[in-house]
């Protein structure tokens, strides 16, 4: 049996079907590149929802702990809060 780990933080990033249109399957490709050159897997982990119910808003993530979500975000954005995350 592996060794099942529990990571410090979560990006949720919702790729429904108008997440998914206006960025978030790009965000959550990049963030995942992201992470695994800059950061620990332990320390983050990044997650697709399929949807988070904020449609209007797409696209929306979420970092958790700490409940910060994030709408009609450009990439910078997410990947300047993912460095914030020490």
């Amino acid at each position: 049996m592996s060794k099942f780990t529990i990571p410090d933080k979560v990006l949720y990033v919702c790729v429904g079907s108008k997440c998914g249109k206006r960025g978030g399957k790009d965000m959550y490709k990049l963030a995942k590149s992201y992470i695994k050159h800059h950061h620990g897997r332990e320390e983050l982990e990044v997650i697709e929802t399929e949807c988070t119910d904020r449609c209007k808003y797409a696209p929306v993530c979420s970092i958790q702990p700490g409940n910060t979500w994030l709408k009609e975000y450009h990439p910078k954005e997410v990947l300047k809060l993912m460095d914030l995350i020490d």
